[in-house]
């Protein structure tokens, strides 16, 4: 009886034992490893879902990779694999590289397959945990997390200051949210052309074909009463970067309302479209559009986009007599500063239809507004083209499309 006694108590362990999980001996030591996984600390652990969005087919990326994972071999040739579980953001992702000499510390940029379809929607702030696991020749060794704010992706990295005391950079991702594809623009080109100004969009290099377009486009935009509204604060409240609310295109022609970059972004998307050549000037606290007029690229024209918002073209429509061919005075008083002496003659002998106000007006403020940053930018010429300063910069979209891809339309 004894003897089945303690035959009992020696394969009772191997019966639970067969009924769990099978225990694995760890033949890796975790310390010698010392598996690391980071977040750029000079992102304070904050997340932007637009600079993903743009970068997401670049070749050359950031300058720093957001995350590292690092670890020592632990053998010669051994095999390393991260996988970083799926999140809110991301989909599961699997890192896999030969560490060649034991001893040897390693660095790398983990793979991590965003989930873009998900970062396009985000419009509010919010956390999410990622968890890197650390597996050397198919042996589980380390786990580590990584908690993130992220932002919401209409919030625009524009600056910041790194822990080696350097300013960077990041306003080029201002071309992130030029779209030229977004799919409101056929529509927008069509109803463009009805209104009489141009009778095609070609893309022409001509000055007078350019000229000619843009006040196309200008005088649409005018028609859809575009006011000025600053929204730029956000909820950020990191020391170290400085970042920017910026509209997108449906925004923007949603809503009819836009600050300096918002309205830059969207007579850029247009240009874009139709073959123009659109530039965002960047100064400390405002920024205006350029373009090219020539093939070669050498005359330049300004636009202040702001400029749109003097007026409000579509009230007028509720306040015009067809037939005395006159406003009520106070819309009159509204636009009358925004017409020469001689049209102003024209319209008091009810000689002008609404139409013609209306482009009467339209063509008068975008020469003010071709004219409006002239002096300015002659005096701050050399430092757009200078790139040791920090707060002038001159976008070209056109350059900046290589690296820089436009953020789609949320569906």
């Amino acid at each position: 009886m004894r003897y089945y006694r303690q035959l009992l108590i020696l394969l009772l362990p191997l019966a639970f034992a067969s009924c769990g999980q099978i225990v694995v001996k760890k033949t890796i030591d975790p310390k010698a490893v010392d598996f690391a996984a980071t977040y750029d600390t000079d992102f304070e652990g904050i997340l932007y879902p637009s600079m993903l969005l743009a970068l997401a087919n670049s070749t050359e990326g950031l300058e720093q990779p957001l995350f590292q994972v690092a670890v020592t071999s632990p053998s010669n040739n051994a095999v390393l694999r991260i996988v970083t579980d799926s999140t809110l953001l991301n989909y599961v992702s699997i890192t896999q590289e030969t560490l060649p000499r034991k001893g040897e510390r390693y660095s790398f940029q983990p793979t991590i397959k965003w989930k873009y379809e998900t970062l396009y929607k985000l419009r509010q702030q919010g956390n999410v945990v990622l968890t890197f696991t650390c597996f050397i020749n198919d042996e589980e060794v380390d786990v580590k997390n990584i908690r993130l704010n992220f932002r919401p992706v209409n919030e625009c990295l524009m600056s910041q200051l790194g822990g080696d005391g350097r300013y960077r950079d990041y306003r080029w991702l201002f071309a992130a949210y030029v779209n030229e594809d977004h799919p409101k623009i056929d529509g927008i080109l069509a109803e463009i052309l009805t209104q009489g100004v141009v009778s095609t969009f070609d893309g022409s290099r001509t000055e007078k074909k350019v000229d000619n377009q843009m006040r196309a486009i200008w005088y649409y935009v005018l028609n859809r009463g575009m006011a000025y509204s600053s929204i730029t604060c956000t909820s950020n409240g990191s020391r170290k970067s400085n970042s920017q609310y910026i509209r997108f295109f449906d925004d923007v022609y949603n809503n009819r309302q836009a600050n300096c970059i918002d309205a830059c972004v969207f007579f850029s998307s247009i240009m874009r479209k139709v073959g123009m050549y659109p530039i965002i000037f960047v100064e400390p606290c405002h920024a205006y559009l350029g373009y090219y007029t020539d093939k070669s690229k050498r005359k330049l024209a300004l636009l202040e986009t702001t400029i749109t918002g003097w007026v409000n073209l579509p009230e007028l429509d509720g306040h015009y007599d067809e037939t005395t061919g006159l406003l009520d005075d106070i819309y009159y008083q509204k636009i009358a500063r925004y017409l020469s002496e001689k049209q102003k003659k024209s319209y008091e002998a009810g000689g002008m239809a609404l139409a013609d106000i209306k482009k009467a007006v339209a063509n008068n403020l975008f020469d003010r507004a071709t004219e409006y940053q002239k002096d300015n930018y002659q005096n701050n010429k050399n430092l757009f083209s200078d790139t040791l300063q920090p707060t002038y910069r001159m976008l070209v979209i056109e350059d900046l499309r290589k690296h820089v891809l436009p953020i789609p339309a949320a569906e």
